[in-house]
């Protein structure tokens, strides 16, 4: 276990491997272990770095205003912190709004960027969205933690044969700090940089399921916006992807890096 601080907070991270790096960025109320699927496979071709962002997993939780743009901040201190030339960052869900802000902010830090099961805003445009918004925000704080999990598991992997990552949930969600998680789901309503997607010019691979939560149209729209991006759709997956398609998913991204990495053999991994 590694840890560095960034503007008074102290920021858990692993590193596995050697090569060029990829810097692995989870979702909301998880941690390093939403990668335990990709790190093995990676870490045989890359250097990998997996963060716990602030107020998640082993990383500290101040009691602050969270924001994306902060967490974007964290994860280029981290950049800088190992001293790591432009990096293939992988981001799901909150993580993939961390690597949009991060793009748009950074884009030098940037060799390449992946974004799983996301998108660059989440604000309401209709009233359906309002209330969408305004149900998970209130149901956030009315549930417990564990009431939570229970439902997410069933969510997210609904198959029979799925009941070992339902337990998963069950075990980790309840783990989270509520203060911290709350104040992170806050920091991602109303969120957004669409407007700026023009900044992000590495090649970007944005992966969705063809069961997430917004539709494949959706992500095909922001994606028309960016100048070097490109969607895949995985078929028969939900929200986690990573987990509940591993090996799809590996394949791919490990397709895509190896395309990045061969288009620019001057660099110089570390």
């Amino acid at each position: 276990m590694s840890y560095f601080n960034n503007d008074d907070c102290q920021l858990h991270y692993e590193e596995y491997g050697h090569g060029a790096p990829v810097l692995l960025v989870h979702g909301l109320g998880s941690s390093t272990r939403d990668w335990e699927y990709q790190i093995p496979e990676l870490a045989r071709h890359y250097r990998v770095i997996a963060l716990d962002v602030r107020g998640h997993g082993r990383s500290d939780k101040p009691r602050e205003r969270y924001s994306i743009q902060g967490f974007a901040e964290d994860v280029a201190a981290l950049i800088e912190h190992l001293q790591l030339p432009q990096v293939h960052l992988v981001g799901i869900s909150m993580g993939g709004m961390i690597g949009f802000q991060l793009g748009v902010d950074r884009p030098e830090l940037l060799k390449s960027l992946c974004i799983v099961n996301s998108g660059p805003e989440v604000k309401a445009k209709s009233p359906r969205d309002y209330i969408e918004i305004a149900k998970r925000w209130s149901l956030s704080r009315l549930l417990s933690l564990d009431t939570i999990a229970k439902a997410l598991g069933k969510l997210l992997f609904p198959k029979p044969e799925q009941a070992e990552l339902r337990q998963k949930i069950l075990a980790r969600w309840p783990q989270n700090n509520k203060r911290a998680y709350l104040a992170s789901l806050d920091a991602i309503i109303g969120w957004g940089v669409r407007e700026h997607l023009a900044r992000i010019s590495c090649p970007t691979l944005v992966v969705t399921a063809d069961r997430d939560y917004t539709p494949v149209a959706q992500k095909q729209a922001y994606v028309d916006e960016m100048p070097n991006a490109r969607l895949l759709v995985i078929e028969d997956s939900r929200h986690a992807t990573p987990l509940d398609q591993p090996e799809h998913f590996n394949s791919s991204l490990l397709a895509f890096l190896a395309e990045v990495e061969q288009a620019a053999p001057t660099a110089q991994p570390q």
